[in-house]
């Protein structure tokens, strides 16, 4: 007599979280607009000036902490040329702010963090995204959450970014966290 139970093959489980795990549908879109663009742009690595310039482009909450509309221009207008001409010396670097190490084995890199096309830098923002949703109780990071967790990391390019645009980034992450009623 045969078994008429369908095998289901089993799903490797992973103890790490992914960096884009644990978000808002919002950020999940985000991430997939950072991931697009690093792409486009020849980059091996989703860095943090990715996920700046997807945030802005795509979370009307990200955009509202800004002040005014004309810097939020000056921003984009930067993020912009980074595929023109601003950034193109980032081209080929993996982009650390110190805050992971940065590993040169690929492999390793795989194995340790399950971020293969992440630098360090925008591997560690996605996670103090998270951290800030879960103090305030909440399971899912949003735009907000991301936004503070880049302002706040100034080492890393999108901080770089936001003051070459003439942005200070210690205002805008208390911006954040005025709109965000948190930290």
């Amino acid at each position: 007599m045969q078994n008429r139970t369908p095998r289901i093959p089993r799903q490797p489980v992973s103890n790490r979280a992914e960096p884009d795990a644990g978000l808002t549908a919002e950020l999940t879109a985000v991430v997939a607009g950072a991931r697009r663009r690093a792409l486009r742009d020849g980059d091996r690595h989703i860095d943090t000036a990715h996920l700046l310039h997807s945030l802005i482009e795509s979370d009307p909450g990200a955009r509202a902490v800004f002040d005014g509309g004309a810097q939020l221009a000056k921003v984009l207008g930067y993020l912009v040329q980074r595929s023109i001409g601003y950034g193109l010396r980032w081209q080929g670097s993996v982009e650390d702010s110190g805050a992971v190490p940065v590993v040169t084995d690929p492999g390793a890199a795989v194995r340790e963090s399950g971020a293969e096309r992440w630098s360090p830098a925008a591997a560690s923002a996605m996670a103090e995204a998270r951290a800030r949703a879960t103090r305030r109780g909440d399971g899912r990071a949003g735009g907000l959450d991301l936004l503070a967790a880049l302002a706040t990391d100034h080492d890393c390019r999108a901080v770089e970014v936001l003051e070459r645009a003439g942005v200070d980034a210690e205002s805008l992450a208390a911006r954040v966290a005025r709109a965000s009623g948190r930290d």
